[in-house]
C-alpha cells in the first residue's frame, strides 16, 4: 500500500477497514486503488468473505491484504455468525465496516458492536428498488432514472440512513446487464468518497425527525 499521503492526511489516523464481500469484488478493488493513489485516508485490515469461491478474495491475496472465509452455512443462525464475525473484525482492530457486495443481512451483534460505523453500497436510488436485484427491478419497473446509495446499515433490508447518493439514466433499450455496468461506475467513485468523508469525521446523523429514515448530515471541512 502508498504510505505517501496528500498532504491533507499527514498527521491524521487512517481510517482501519474490514472490508465484507460475497461476489467478485469491484467495489473493493476501486477502495484498494483509490488507498494506492493516496486519495483515501484508511487502510484494510481484513477483507472477509462469507463465500470461498468469491473472486473478491483473490483481489485482496493480490493486494496482499489478509482474508477470512466465514461459512454462514456453518453456523446455526445469524447472530452466531455475526458473533463470530465481530471477533473477527475485532481481532483486526477494524474501526469501520465496509459491506462492498456482501449478501447478508446482519443482526444487532455487528450494529452495536460498530455503532454508525457499518456502511453499504447499493445499486438503487433508494428507498427505490431495495433487497436484490435492483437493477432487474428498475428496468421492469420503466424506470427512467437510477443510480447507487452509500448508507449506514440497520437491520433492515437497506433502510439505514442514506449518506450519498448518484444517479443515471434508464435507456430504453437497457437490459440488467447494461445498467449493472453503468451504476457500477458511479459506485466506484461514490463509496471511497463517502469513506474518505468519514475519515474526516464530516458525517453526523440527525436523528431529530418523525420516527422515520434519519438523515445524514456532511459538515463542512475544518
Amino acid at each position: 500500500m502508498n504510505t505517501l499521503w496528500r498532504t491533507h492526511f499527514r498527521g491524521r489516523e487512517p481510517l482501519v477497514l474490514g472490508v465484507l464481500v460475497s461476489g467478485s469484488g469491484t467495489n473493493l478493488q476501486a477502495i484498494i486503488d483509490e488507498i494506492d493513489r493516496g486519495s483515501l485516508n484508511a487502510k484494510i485490515a481484513v477483507v472477509v468473505s462469507n463465500i470461498a469461491s468469491a473472486k473478491a478474495l483473490d483481489r485482496a491475496r493480490t493486494a496482499g491484504i489478509p482474508t477470512v472465509v466465514l461459512d454462514h452455512k456453518a453456523f446455526a443462525d445469524r447472530a452466531a455468525f455475526d458473533t463470530k464475525l465481530v471477533e473477527t473484525l475485532l481481532a483486526h482492530h477494524v474501526t469501520c465496516v465496509v459491506f462492498a457486495g456482501f449478501m447478508r443481512i446482519v443482526t444487532s451483534v455487528v450494529l452495536r458492536a460498530f455503532p454508525n460505523r457499518v456502511v453499504n453500497i447499493h445499486p438503487s436510488l433508494l428507498p427505490a428498488f431495495p433487497g436484490v436485484n435492483a437493477q432487474a427491478q428498475a428496468v421492469a419497473y420503466g424506470a427512467r432514472l437510477s443510480g447507487c446509495t452509500v448508507h449506514f446499515v440497520d437491520e433492515g433490508t437497506d433502510t439505514g440512513p442514506i449518506i450519498a447518493q448518484r444517479g443515471v439514466p434508464v435507456y430504453d433499450d437497457d437490459d440488467e446487464a447494461s445498467l449493472r455496468e453503468r451504476i457500477l461506475r458511479k459506485e466506484h467513485a461514490l463509496l471511497p468518497t463517502v469513506l474518505q468523508w468519514i475519515a474526516d469525521g464530516r458525517i453526523e446523523i440527525d436523528t431529530s425527525g418523525d420516527g422515520t429514515r434519519a438523515r445524514v448530515r456532511l459538515k463542512p471541512y475544518s
